[in-house]
């Protein structure tokens, strides 16, 4: 059996392998502190006027999140209540959950090679979703892209928000890390 401290990431090692030396050659950094690199990635699925209507549809997308992330998702919860939308403080709305260190690393590889290629007219992500500070921010329609979900035994299909928190100071630096992981993007 393989113990998980012996286990490096395929991206991990591409990281500590070539990418490192690239970013630090192409951004001029004098110490390896400064090289940019990944800190977390947190996933939410909202499952907003299902959930509403069925308690259950939140269960279920933290189910479906679960298997995804390959750890225990969390329920969100309605913060305040909103009449208009039928929504009471504390409602079970959705689902989040926060990856890092070798489960982050692994999630982005299965982002890039298998599911962002089975999205459906799937042409690229857009390269101007950063927020400024080095971090990069995608939605997805369906999550039934994923392995993970069984298409057969889905009630009820999900759109998702995935966010790739870096340490990264500006946009062009987060933007050329992320290319090191092949991230498809279209401009």
């Amino acid at each position: 059996m393989l113990d998980a401290a012996d286990y490096t990431p395929r991206l991990k090692a591409h990281y500590d392998g070539t990418a490192r030396a690239a970013l630090k050659e192409e951004f001029g950094y004098s110490n390896d502190m400064q090289i940019p690199r990944l800190d977390k990635i947190v996933l939410h699925i909202g499952s907003g006027r299902a959930a509403v209507k069925d308690s259950k549809k939140a269960k279920s997308a933290v189910e479906d999140l679960t298997l995804i992330a390959g750890q225990k998702a969390i329920m969100t919860v309605a913060k305040k209540s909103i009449a208009g939308f039928r929504v009471r403080d504390g409602m079970p709305m959705g689902a989040k959950v926060t990856l890092r260190n070798v489960r982050m690393y692994e999630f982005l590889d299965r982002l890039v090679t298998i599911a962002m290629p089975r999205i459906r007219d799937f042409r690229g992500v857009s390269g101007k979703s950063f927020d400024g500070n080095g971090n990069y921010a995608l939605g997805i329609k369906e999550h039934i892209v994923f392995p993970e979900i069984d298409y057969d035994k889905v009630d009820e299909m999900w759109g998702m928000d995935i966010i790739i928190a870096t340490t990264a100071k500006t946009d062009a630096e987060a933007k050329a890390l992320l290319k090191h992981f092949n991230m498809p993007f279209n401009s």
